[in-house]
């Protein structure tokens, strides 16, 4: 699948930022017009997670692949 390559490429961009602050992002799957991915570190116990979810990491993937409806946040 096209797409999830490169979700995958855009989260690898993304994870220095996360890493910088001790949180951590991982793909798990793309499925229906949604990313999947967990948040890892410091990212768990964040005030701010859906903030950086929804505002700043959702809206990068659909710059790049505007059919993306939304990112979750899956605890494993």
């Amino acid at each position: 699948m096209k797409e999830a390559s490169k979700i995958k490429k855009l989260i690898e961009e993304i994870r220095p930022y996360l890493n910088m602050d001790g949180g951590d992002i991982e793909f798990i799957k793309y499925e229906d017009k949604y990313v999947y991915v967990k948040l890892k570190g410091h990212c768990i116990e964040c005030m701010g997670q859906d903030f950086t979810l929804n505002n700043s990491i959702l809206s990068m993937l659909q710059k790049e692949i505007p059919e993306i409806e939304g990112i979750i946040n899956v605890s494993l």
